[in-house]
């Protein structure tokens, strides 16, 4: 009897704590309790309940149940609690409208808890197999996606259906897309003028073709030339990253413009009269050549290194000519390459601001379209929805038809198996030709830097007085000593300062969401991965000047007011650049075994320890890679934070474009050049101090996927 009664005893299971949701929820009810709710501070969430205002006792709710659900391992209903609140707390929100409170540090910590928590309870029911840590980067990182790329996106597309008082208008929104001044051929028919739209594409196609043309030329003499040629491939992947995208068009400015050196020499020497052929199509094509080319040339010299030479060895064999092979084995060969370089300049082209409002005169693109919209005198945000909407269609066009011109074809052609031998010579005249352009160009680039280097500490180099002269630095890098401590009373050192704060503080932010989005994606599978890595990379299809627009309109009123701050331009450079970052670590984790992981998990370390003391150890060359690239493109972005800066965060592209605006050609002059030297300086720093060929290597390999 008495084992019959211990059989029939009831059995006591322990309760499965989450003791990490337990630390959330006791994070989210600090933040309810003693932090402000609303932006600029004011009451928190639990004193406006006390105050009468009852749309916040559902999230104190929230907060405690889930403490207990946590406490209790109640997993169904931790889930449920957590999605129930934040739908609550977005949809009051923004029911409330202008009229509501913008989220503060409290909003955003309760939030951002309440969303990990949702991530734990949902992994705790056997999704994502059971894996808290992987539940917790998916859905935390998506949600930050969908926040900060596809509301604002879509948001900026829905605005450009109303009207300026906010009222619906389709037909207005009809008109605004298929107005002649975007969509008319006027210049094709005798006309004076294009359409913006049809300027656009048209600069685009130019340059997508003229840019992939010059990089295959460089990479062949790179690639083919011998290792004497070597310090072309470390000048020209170095010259795109550290330089403002608008320098170049400053240069040929001072070179070819109505009083340019050039274009003075030529007046005097051989009677050619002064002009101003360089402002328009002409020299917006030039100055986005200079700039997108090498960015052309890196792709195609790694697919070129990339290609077997075996294969043209046996075509070698088969007695086929140098041409022969060129034409049959080495083009086909470089089909998705071409194709991604072609994308990338005509995408980068559409997308470009700072060339065109230096040079584009009367010739009228998309990006300076959008621009006047909102910040000119017209200020008329749905015009400028429209435009962006104009944009974006622009360039996914240009992805669906990379894609149908690459089609289903493999490109394979490194395997497991050993590969040796020498690429196949050029023909003779092909390499001929290449290596005389590649020489001119390489020439015109060097001295269109030259210029710009020499341009500040000259009077006025555009207008040929070459006159010593260091006021240029003074006006805007000047610096008091007289008072003992230093004061900076230069111009510039404000726009500077933020620039690097700025920088600094978006670039490890990159680097992690980045790094831990290809982490999930190639080291886990889970329903939705697919879904999740496209949401990771669609911002790199988003032009700036869409993303720039998008934030003026979907970040400008309450609750997700950030307008005017610095936040918005961290956030923006974040959510740019993140594209990078997962490609970098996912060229970096493939060549990582997975075994490492598995022996770490035999060993029963967490996921977390797995990452920490296995996983990131071996992948800091793309951490550093990741972070170079952060840095230094947030150093010289304009095209979408020309919208997001004010007077008080003010930034260096955005002040030199003022510069420039105002006609003040030598001050722009200076700043740019203190620009470069100092991002050359940060580059050099890490590769001595990280080491040049890791570093080397797997930026060429980050950057050669990411755009694939």
């Amino acid at each position: 009897m008495a084992n019959h009664a211990e059989a029939l005893a009831p059995v006591f299971v322990p309760v499965a704590r989450d003791r990490v949701a337990l630390a959330l929820a006791g994070v989210a009810l600090l933040a309810l309790v003693a932090l402000p709710w609303a932006l600029g501070g004011g009451a928190s969430a639990l004193a406006r309940a006390i105050g009468g205002d009852g749309a916040y006792w559902p999230l104190l709710a929230a907060a405690v149940a889930l403490a207990y659900a946590a406490w209790r391992g109640h997993d169904r209903a931790s889930a449920a609690i957590c999605a129930v609140a934040l739908a609550w707390a977005f949809v009051h929100a923004f029911a409330l409208g202008k009229t509501g409170p913008s989220f503060g540090i409290g909003a955003a910590l309760t939030l951002g808890v309440l969303t990990a928590g949702l991530a734990r309870s949902v992994a705790r029911r056997g999704a994502f197999h059971g894996d808290a840590t992987v539940a917790t980067i998916v859905v935390v990182i998506a949600a930050l996606l969908l926040v900060f790329i596809f509301f604002p996106v879509g948001k900026s597309l829905v605005a450009a259906l109303f009207d300026a008082q906010g009222r619906f208008a389709p037909g207005l929104a009809a008109e605004r897309l298929l107005s002649p001044d975007v969509w008319g051929l006027g210049c094709l028919s005798g006309g004076t003028r294009c359409g913006v739209a049809v300027n656009s594409a048209l600069l685009a196609t130019i340059v997508g073709l003229g840019s992939t043309a010059i990089g295959l030329v460089l990479a062949l003499v790179v690639q083919r030339g011998g290792s004497r040629y070597s310090g072309v491939t470390r000048l020209m992947s170095i010259l795109p990253i550290i330089t403002p995208p608008f320098v170049l068009a400053l240069a040929l400015v001072v070179l070819f413009g109505r009083t340019g050196v050039v274009t003075g020499w030529l007046s005097d020497w051989f009677g050619i009269p002064r002009s101003r052929w360089l402002y328009g199509l002409p020299g917006v094509t030039i100055a986005q050549l200079l700039t997108f080319s090498p960015i052309a040339f890196m792709l195609l010299l790694g697919a070129l290194q990339a290609i077997s030479p075996a294969l043209e060895e046996a075509a070698q064999t088969l007695r086929a000519s140098r041409w022969r092979v060129f034409r049959t084995v080495t083009w086909p060969l470089l089909r998705p390459a071409l194709a991604n370089a072609f994308l990338l300049g005509f995408v980068e082209s559409l997308a470009d601001f700072g060339n065109p409002i230096v040079l584009a005169g009367n010739y009228e693109v998309l990006s300076t379209k959008i621009f006047f919209a909102v910040a000119g005198a017209q200020h008329d945000p749905g015009r400028a929805a429209a435009l962006a909407t104009v944009l974006l269609g622009l360039t996914l066009v240009a992805f669906w038809l990379q894609q149908r011109w690459i089609g289903r074809r493999s490109y394979v052609t490194v395997s497991g198996k050993g590969d040796g031998g020498i690429p196949a010579p050029l023909p003779r005249a092909v390499w001929l030709g290449c290596f005389g352009f590649a020489a001119a160009w390489i020439v015109f680039t060097l001295a269109c830097y030259g210029i710009i280097l020499a341009g500040g500490f000259v009077k006025d180099i555009g207008r040929g007085d070459m006159a010593l002269h260091l006021g240029h630095f003074a006006s805007g890098f000047g610096i008091d000593f007289s008072g003992g401590a230093p004061r900076f009373t230069g111009s510039a050192w404000n726009s500077l300062f933020t620039t690097i704060e700025v920088a600094a503080v978006a670039a490890p932010l990159t680097a992690a969401v980045g790094l831990l989005s290809a982490y999930v994606i190639t080291r886990h599978d889970f329903a939705g991965r697919r879904a999740f890595e496209f949401l990771t990379m669609v911002s790199f299809a988003i032009p700036g000047t869409v993303i720039g627009v998008a934030y003026i309109v979907a970040f400008n009123v309450a609750p997700l007011e950030l307008t005017g701050g610095m936040a918005i331009l961290v956030l923006c450079f974040v959510f740019r650049n993140m594209p990078v970052g997962v490609r970098a670590g996912v060229a970096a984790l493939a060549q990582i075994d997975k075994t490492l992981d598995e022996a770490s998990s035999t060993l029963r370390a967490s996921t977390v320890r797995t990452l920490t003391r296995v996983i990131l150890p071996l992948l800091k060359p793309a951490i550093v890679a990741t972070l170079v690239f952060s840095f230094t493109h947030a150093m010289t972005a304009v095209s979408a934070v020309i919208f997001l800066a004010t007077a008080k965060y003010n930034l260096a592209t955005v002040y030199i474009i003022g510069r420039v605006e105002a006609g003040e050609y030598p001050l722009a002059i200076a700043y740019s050049s203190v620009l470069i030297v100092f991002m050359l300086a940060v580059l050099l720093a890490v590769q001595a101090a990280v080491g040049e060929a890791r570093l080397g290597r797997r930026s060429a390999a980050a950057l050669t996927v990411g755009h694939s």
